[in-house]
């Protein structure tokens, strides 16, 4: 069997997770490649080669025409990681821009996206529509038929070239090709008298008669040349990116350490390491930022949870930042209720309707404790506490609260009671305006800040 030769394109991989953006290969095929154009792809993880073992791997293609293949690749050497695979020689010919993505599908029902990547098939001068200008068989002038052949095929790019640059100028583009058709004439003239065939004449008039056409048919689409209208509107157009070309936000990768304090242009981040100037206890931020002038604002988004959010301000000398300050969520109302070791004597108040009043205690986000329930049957004063609240539960300052106290023994007055709360955390119950029974029922509903 004799050695086939490739045309290689060759595409090193590393799988991981960090950035998936849409790869630009700069590999250009022809479409005379024809059982030529190979991609090779060398896969590699964790610094080593991928094992290709018990694994399908999946081509998907995607032409400038909106056709799509999916095609098995050739898995060459499993060990180091390299496949490869070869365009059939009906997808070289479709020529343009092809986006592609290289997928593996494992045995135990796992699947690798590898990577997405782009390749470009050029259209070679074979292929091309405008016909190229005709041969001549002149018997004993070869020197001649070569000079005849340049000529259209300069001409032929002359047309390209003067239609390009016009650009919708019909009349002028049709009086420059009349010229060229009488200057041809002339050479077919001059044949004449050098005797060579008919049929030469023939393909030259048609190639140039072609030629006229397409440069007619490309004079007159106005989808392919600008108009001033359509020059205004991209000059008036937004100029600053807020994201990349992708859609995807800029990206701050964890092999860096961004400064929060640099990140001054309008647009959309993520921040993948805990940086400087940053928010507190971040290390994975989607960033805002919103500038205008030298005032700026940034709000920071926490990716992991999702729970916290941050936000700060550059001032208009730029240079001060203001402090991050958080936002609340609605998550951030939620509290945990505790309940607290009543000291000896005091009892939880039970009434016999069954009604709940539990004591227990809960502190927010904001640093603010309630107290809530009922107790009953302990001694009054500052020496004999109800309970005692845990360090960070804890008022700034003693505190003092009236509550509702039991009328049993004195019905039809409405009795209250004085409850302190140290800043050692002890909750007395100082006295009681029932004389006659001052620890029936005694009930909480206090807040008060811890910071």
């Amino acid at each position: 069997m004799t050695n086939k030769i490739y045309k290689n394109g060759s595409l090193s991989f590393v799988i991981d997770a960090y950035d998936q953006s849409v790869y630009d290969s700069k590999i250009v095929f022809s479409t005379q490649d024809i059982g030529t154009a190979k991609l090779v792809f060398r896969l590699r993880k964790d610094g080593v080669p991928l094992p290709l073992s018990a694994v399908d791997g999946k081509l998907v293609l995607l032409f400038n025409n909106g056709s799509k293949n999916v095609r098995n690749i050739t898995l060459v050497d499993k060990v180091e990681g390299i496949a490869e695979y070869v365009l059939d020689n009906n997808e070289i010919k479709l020529y343009g821009k092809v986006q592609a993505s290289l997928n593996l599908y494992y045995r135990n029902g796992q699947a690798l996206s590898i990577h997405e990547f782009t390749f470009d098939i050029q259209r070679n001068l074979i292929d091309q529509d405008i016909a190229p200008a005709a041969e001549f068989y002149i018997d004993d002038f070869q020197s001649l038929k070569k000079q005849i052949e340049r000529m259209a095929a300069e001409l032929e790019t002359d047309i390209q070239k003067r239609t390009d640059d016009l650009q919708g100028n019909i009349d002028e583009i049709t009086k420059e090709l009349q010229k060229q058709l009488d200057r041809m004439k002339e050479k077919l003239d001059d044949l004449e008298a050098l005797e060579t065939k008919e049929s030469a004449k023939a393909k030259v008039a048609a190639a140039l008669e072609t030629a006229k056409k397409y440069a007619d048919v490309h004079a007159a689409d106005q989808k392919i040349h600008v108009t001033e209208a359509d020059k205004e509107k991209w000059n008036e157009s937004q100029l600053a990116k807020i994201t990349m070309d992708s859609g995807r936000v800029f990206y701050r990768s964890s092999s860096e350490v961004t400064d929060y304090n640099t990140i001054t242009q309008t647009g959309m981040y993520l921040i993948y390491n805990a940086g400087v100037n940053g928010p507190p206890s971040f290390n994975r931020v989607f960033l805002l930022v919103m500038s205008y002038g030298n005032t700026l604002a940034q709000i920071a988004y926490e990716s992991v949870a999702g729970k916290q959010a941050y936000f700060r301000f550059r001032k208009t000398d730029s240079e001060t930042w203001t402090a991050w300050e958080r936002q609340l969520t609605a998550s951030d109302l939620d509290v945990i209720w505790q309940k607290p070791t009543l000291q000896p004597s005091w009892k939880q108040y039970a009434p016999a309707d069954g009604s709940i009043h539990t004591v227990r205690f809960s502190k927010d986000t904001s640093g603010v404790v309630e107290i809530k329930g009922a107790v009953y049957g302990g001694v009054l004063g500052l020496d004999t506490p109800v309970f005692t609240l845990p360090a960070g539960y804890r008022p700034m300052q003693s505190e003092y609260f009236v509550g509702i106290a039991s009328s049993i023994g004195t019905p039809g007055v409405p009795q209250y009671h004085r409850t302190f709360i140290g800043t050692d955390g002890r909750v007395c119950i100082q006295s009681s305006s029932n004389t006659s029974n001052p620890v029936e029922f005694l009930s909480f509903g206090f807040r008060f800040r811890t910071r």
